[in-house]
């Protein structure tokens, strides 16, 4: 019977030797080493020996595992490393090809004249603000001098969500929550972000568009320089050739207020002007509710919309052209100087 063991084993390990596939070796596994498998079957035969002889016979059959066991595992390290090598081979990546062209996107042209006039103003010693989209009536319109009857709500035709919160028709209450911040103290801020009023959509209106308004509050602040902030401004964005023309306005939350025109040449060779923002003295009344002393702080304020700069900036014929992600339309801005 040892004789038998021992041929088994040599014959199991030529059968190892020249499989050539893991299937094939997994059923060389079964074939000895299974419950019902040749090895299993000689340890079956113990009980047909003499009692002094199944020692020796069970450490030969466990031996002849051992070895059969060691040569399937040997056999199979061979086989994957074999087929690791084959599926290396097959994906083999040419590194001398020419890469992949990936296509980048760029800065929305909204973007673009924003963070160029957040440049402008960061230069000049201003912070940038920003609040929430979702509004309370009371930053929105009370503390801009709106009074509940106030006939210039009729002005901003509003989205409320409730009787107190609404979309924000105006960056202003940015402007509210920075003055009771400060407490008291002197600012100097600019507000941009997205406002939203109802109104029908077409080449010139949108019900959502984005603005920047700016609020400087401190001592000794006159109008002078407020037109100063605005000229750098309306040159900074259009020109150095650029003047400014203001015409007075009506706002409830500064006086006196003005309407401001920056100037173009017509076809004809002539000067004439285009109005792009409001701007004004901050209110006493505003300045008093947000926790400064009108008799000892002064301000100004001004907002210009996003879209009418880019639209002038850019000769664009249609405010629309901005929310409809037509990438004809915007890769014409890959690359341009802000």
């Amino acid at each position: 019977m040892i004789e038998q063991l021992k041929d088994l084993q040599k014959q199991a390990l030529e059968e190892i030797k020249t499989a050539e596939s893991l299937n094939e070796l997994s059923e060389i596994k079964n074939s000895y080493l299974s419950k019902k498998g040749s090895v299993s079957l000689m340890m079956g035969k113990l009980r047909d020996l003499p009692q002094d002889e199944r020692p020796i016979f069970g450490q030969e059959v466990n031996n002849t595992k051992e070895s059969i066991e060691l040569a399937l595992y040997q056999k199979k390290q061979q086989l994957e490393n074999k087929e690791l090598l084959k599926t290396l081979e097959a994906e083999k990546i040419d590194v001398t090809l020419p890469g992949y062209q990936f296509y980048q996107g760029s800065v929305h042209p909204l973007n673009q004249v924003i963070e160029d006039v957040e440049d402008l103003f960061v230069g000049m010693g201003y912070e940038v603000a920003e609040g929430p989209e979702l509004e309370n009536d009371h930053y929105n319109f009370e503390m801009m001098n709106f009074g509940k009857d106030h006939p210039a709500r009729d002005m901003q035709d509003s989205f409320y969500t409730d009787e107190n919160m609404l979309l924000r028709t105006h960056t202003s209450p940015v402007q509210a929550r920075t003055m009771l911040e400060k407490k008291g103290n002197p600012l100097r801020i600019i507000c941009p972000g997205k406002v939203y009023r109802r109104d029908d959509d077409d080449p010139t209106h949108s019900h959502q568009f984005m603005q920047i308004e700016g609020l400087v509050v401190d001592r000794n602040i006159t109008f002078a320089n407020l037109k100063d902030a605005l000229l750098k401004m309306v040159r900074h964005l259009f020109g150095p050739e650029r003047v400014i023309r203001l015409r007075p306005s009506y706002f409830p939350f500064t006086e006196p207020s003005v309407e401001v025109d920056v100037s173009f040449m017509k076809k004809d060779g002539t000067l004439g002007y285009i109005e792009i923002l409001g701007a004004g003295v901050v209110h006493p009344e505003v300045l008093r509710m947000g926790g400064y002393d009108p008799e000892e702080f002064q301000g100004f304020a001004f907002g210009i919309g996003v879209e009418r700069i880019a639209i002038l900036k850019y000769n664009i014929d249609d405010i629309r052209h901005f929310y409809t992600n037509d990438l004809r339309f915007l890769n014409q801005f890959k690359g341009v100087n802000r």
